[in-house]
């Protein structure tokens, strides 16, 4: 098997989110056959603090998939998933998670609440990070850098 990243991907919906004035924040997650679900944050446009990236991605997955399970699926993420998202993670039982930046003021994999960490984790992707993370974290500072101006 040769490694592919989507990060690419992940990063062209984080930029479209920053455009429609959502958190710069994108995901794709990719099928064993090789079926891609992009998504980006959605919260503001659907008035949901659940549609992020990582949670829209998997639901448009699961329902092509007719399951809520996606064993053997990759999930590439332009940011450390937050506690909500690592727990639906595990939950859908992804096989490799690879994210971007890190996000040590809400992340949930590797800072605050390390979802994975815990026993109560009912499955423990494969992590990989850092993938794509300057680009991410530079759309992040001037996303914000432009809020605080505005």
């Amino acid at each position: 098997m040769v490694f592919k990243s989507h990060m690419d991907q992940a990063l062209a919906e984080a930029r479209a989110a920053a455009q429609r004035g959502e958190v710069p924040v994108g995901a794709v997650l990719v099928a064993p056959d090789g079926q891609m679900f992009p998504a980006g944050n959605r919260t503001r446009a659907m008035n949901d603090p659940t549609a992020h990236a990582e949670i829209l991605a998997i639901r448009a997955a699961c329902a092509a998939a007719g399951s809520e399970r996606l064993t053997g699926y990759d999930l590439y993420v332009t940011l450390e998933p937050c506690a909500m998202c690592a727990a639906a993670i595990a939950a859908a039982r992804i096989s490799r998670l690879y994210y971007a930046a890190s996000d040590p003021k809400s992340g949930g994999v590797a800072h605050g609440a390390q979802v994975f960490s815990h026993p109560q984790a009912h499955h423990v992707p494969d992590i990989y990070d850092g993938i794509g993370a300057a680009e991410a974290e530079s759309l992040l500072k001037e996303f914000f850098r432009a809020k605080r101006k505005g």
